[in-house]
C-alpha cells in the first residue's frame, strides 16, 4: 500500500495553507488572544471553501472527499491554532442547516466540556445547567456541564448519538494536535538557529539538538499514526492515534518552551498559546485514561 500523498492532496494541503496564512496570520492569532471571539466572515470563508462540507458527497452540495483528506486539512488548521469549533461544524455537515456553507456555527456538550457556547447557533447535546468555567487556553472559552463526562450525547437534539462520528471527532482532533506539534518543532528549530549563546547558535549545542530531533520524531510518528487510522477507521488505531498526537503536541510545546528558554515564557511569545490548546484538545475529545483503555482492550 502507498501511504505518499497523491497530487489533489498535495494540492488541497497548499490551497488550505494559503487560505490559513492569508486570513488568520500570527497578527490575526494576537488579535484573538486580546479580543476572543469567533470571527463570522472567516468562518463563512472557511464554509465557501469547503472546509466543513469537505466529506460531504457531491450530490449534496459537498467536495465529496474523504477522511484522509479530512486529516490534512485538519492539520493546518491546527498548524495555525484556529480558534472554534471546528470539528462539531465539521460533523454537522449535511444534518444541521448551514453548518456546510459555514453560516451556522456548531458545538457539542462532549466529555462535559461545552466549547463556544456563547457563540455557537446550535448546541448538539444537553448543555442544560452549564456554567462557565475559566479555561487555560484563551482561544477556546469553556463550559462545563455538572455531572456529565464521556463522549458527546445528541440528547438536546433530533440526532441519535454516533459511536463512528464521536471517533472521527477524535481522529480530527488528533489531526489538529498533529498539526500544533509540526508547528512548535519548526518553532524551536528556527529559534535554535537564530538564538547565539557563547559565540554560537544554540542549535549547535548537542542538548538542543537532541531536544529537536526528539520532537520531529514524535511529529512524524503521531503523523503517521493518524493517517493510518484514517484510512482503516479502526476503533483501537484510532485510539492510538490520539494518545501519540496528545503526547507530541503536549510534549513539542513543553520542549519548545525549553529551547526557547526564559523567552518562551512570556506572554508575548506563540509557543504557550500551543501548550495550553494541546492540553484542553487533549481533555475534550477521546482523554487519555478511555484512549488507553480502548488500545488495552483491543490488545
Amino acid at each position: 500500500m502507498d501511504f505518499r500523498l497523491t497530487e489533489d492532496q498535495r494540492a488541497l494541503r497548499r490551497g488550505v495553507r494559503d487560505l490559513l496564512e492569508g486570513r488568520f496570520d500570527r497578527t490575526a492569532l494576537r488579535a484573538a488572544v486580546d479580543a476572543p471571539s469567533l470571527d463570522r466572515e472567516l468562518w463563512r470563508e472557511l464554509g465557501a471553501a469547503g472546509f466543513f462540507a469537505l466529506r460531504l458527497p457531491e450530490a449534496e452540495g459537498g467536495v465529496g472527499l474523504g477522511l484522509p483528506e479530512a486529516v490534512l486539512v485538519f492539520e493546518e488548521a491546527g498548524r495555525v491554532l484556529l480558534p472554534g469549533p471546528l470539528v462539531a461544524t465539521h460533523l454537522a455537515a449535511g444534518s444541521v442547516p448551514g453548518a456546510a456553507e459555514g453560516a451556522v456555527v456548531v458545538t457539542e456538550v462532549a466529555e462535559g466540556l461545552v466549547p463556544w457556547l456563547e457563540e455557537a447557533d446550535v448546541v448538539r447535546g444537553d448543555a442544560e445547567g452549564a456554567v462557565p468555567m475559566r479555561s487555560v487556553d484563551p482561544l477556546t472559552p469553556l463550559h462545563r456541564v455538572p455531572g456529565r463526562s464521556g463522549p458527546a450525547s445528541d440528547a438536546g437534539t433530533d440526532l441519535p448519538p454516533d459511536p463512528a462520528e464521536d471517533l472521527t471527532a477524535a481522529l480530527l482532533t488528533a489531526a489538529e494536535q498533529v498539526g500544533s506539534a509540526e508547528a512548535t518543532t519548526g518553532a524551536a528549530v528556527s529559534y535554535a538557529r537564530e538564538r547565539e549563546q557563547f559565540g554560537q547558535a544554540i542549535g549547535g549545542f548537542q542538548a538542543v539538538k537532541h531536544l529537536c530531533a526528539g520532537m520531529l520524531v514524535r511529529t512524524e510518528l503521531a503523523r503517521a499514526a493518524v493517517r493510518a487510522a484514517s484510512l482503516t477507521v479502526d476503533p483501537v488505531e484510532i485510539a492510538g492515534a490520539k494518545l501519540l498526537a496528545d503526547t507530541a503536541a503536549i510534549g513539542n510545546a513543553r520542549d519548545c518552551l525549553q529551547v526557547h528558554g526564559g523567552m518562551g515564557f512570556t506572554w508575548e511569545a506563540d509557543v504557550h498559546l500551543h501548550l495550553k490548546r494541546a492540553w484542553v484538545r487533549a481533555e475534550l475529545r477521546l482523554p487519555a485514561a478511555r484512549a488507553e483503555e480502548a488500545v488495552a482492550a483491543g490488545l
